[in-house]
């Protein structure tokens, strides 16, 4: 992390409310996240752990409690750094519905949400067979213009039938058109991630995002807690893409 030395001098990560636990596929506690974050000098944490719809890294909805108290004790114990719980849920229903409850939703902070395989959701074939065709293409760079259509209708509906803080890692795991996605996050008032354990969006895609008004977060989407406040890979794809730090929501020049 060395390289990005110059990027840590000039700017700071106030937040990161992207970041995972033992409670999904982490590899630390949330209290290790609270300490790696403190550690970091950032003023909020948040851990949002992948929807209960994913059918293998997602959270036990019967977890949910179990974290907010553990936040709670922690929250008595560290009080110079606000603790935060979320959710990445799920996007995968054509009805726009995410894979949390509204009786979830009350017990969490805020909810980001983002598109990833291994959803099954309201229709489980037509599901399978999203994942099949964008692993496809996503990974032989290869193009289908019904499939990309489906996969941005499914993006928008979400984001407009929810209260979503955070688009996640926008253009990952398939083929999407981000501009018309950008013009429903300006609308609903939701912040487009730039995402430093996903390489998205792509430097490219953020060339013309910058010409819409959306605003952007950085997340480290850490997995482990070493990598909490992990910002300046994102960073500096931003900054190659021209894009003003300004627009980025959770960045401050030092």
């Amino acid at each position: 992390m060395g390289k990005y030395a110059e990027l840590t001098k000039k700017y700071r990560m106030i937040y990161d409310i992207h970041t995972h636990t033992i409670f999904s596929h982490g590899k630390g506690t949330i209290e290790d996240n609270v300490k790696a974050a403190i550690s970091k000098g950032l003023s909020s944490i948040g851990i949002a752990e992948h929807g209960p719809g994913h059918v293998l890294y997602g959270v036990k909805r019967k977890q949910l409690p179990v974290m907010k108290k553990e936040i709670e004790r922690l929250k008595s114990e560290y009080k110079d750094i606000e603790i935060l719980l979320g959710v990445e849920a799920n996007i995968i229903n054509p009805s726009g519905r995410l894979d949390v409850t509204s009786d979830d939703i009350k017990k969490l902070d805020y909810v980001l949400a983002g598109y990833h395989y291994a959803t099954f959701g309201e229709k489980p074939l037509k599901a399978l067979k999203t994942h099949i065709v964008n692993f496809r293409v996503f990974n032989r760079k290869t193009k289908d213009t019904k499939q990309k259509i489906y996969n941005t209708a499914l993006v928008i509906k979400a984001l407009y039938e929810n209260d979503i803080k955070v688009l996640t890692h926008p253009g990952d795991k398939g083929d999407f058109d981000l501009m018309a996605i950008a013009k429903a996050c300006e609308e609903t008032n939701t912040l487009m991630e730039i995402n430093t354990w996903h390489n998205a969006p792509l430097i490219s895609q953020l060339k013309e995002l910058i010409k819409t008004q959306v605003l952007f977060v950085i997340s480290s989407d850490a997995h482990s807690p070493d990598r909490v406040g992990f910002f300046e890979p994102g960073l500096k794809r931003a900054l190659e893409a021209g894009l003003d730090p300004a627009r980025i929501v959770n960045l401050e020049e030092i």
